[in-house]
């Protein structure tokens, strides 16, 4: 059974960096793309920053300039470096691997948190 595991969340000051890191414990074949979305109370989950096996990559535009997505889908990695966050940041975040064999499917990790303080 797949699962994704996150890690690397937690609380820091305004202006402050983490690096998230979401890993599959299974083989995953297939991955057309791997993403972070986030979900923020009183808001809908948000794409964050995504790339597809073509090796393009996008960004909301809250994140640009700020956030790098980068992994590796031979090993079933994604990583999000966050650099200058800001307390609009802070929310639960979400790995996603989609994969694409004759239909799409989601793998979704369990949310890690990352609260950003004033």
């Amino acid at each position: 059974q797949v699962q994704l595991v996150e890690s690397g969340g937690g609380l820091v000051q305004a202006g402050g960096s983490l690096r998230l890191s979401c890993a599959a414990s299974g083989s995953i074949f297939s991955i057309n793309g791997m993403a972070w979305y986030r979900q923020t109370p009183g808001k809908q989950r948000e794409l964050v920053a995504r790339f597809t096996s073509g090796g393009s990559t996008n960004y909301a535009d809250s994140v640009k300039g700020r956030f790098t997505i980068s992994g590796d889908s031979a090993k079933n990695t994604v990583y999000l470096q966050m650099n200058s966050l800001k307390p609009g940041d802070t929310g639960i975040y979400y790995c996603n691997f989609r994969t694409y064999l004759y239909k799409a499917y989601d793998y979704w990790g369990q949310g890690t948190q990352v609260t950003v303080s004033s």
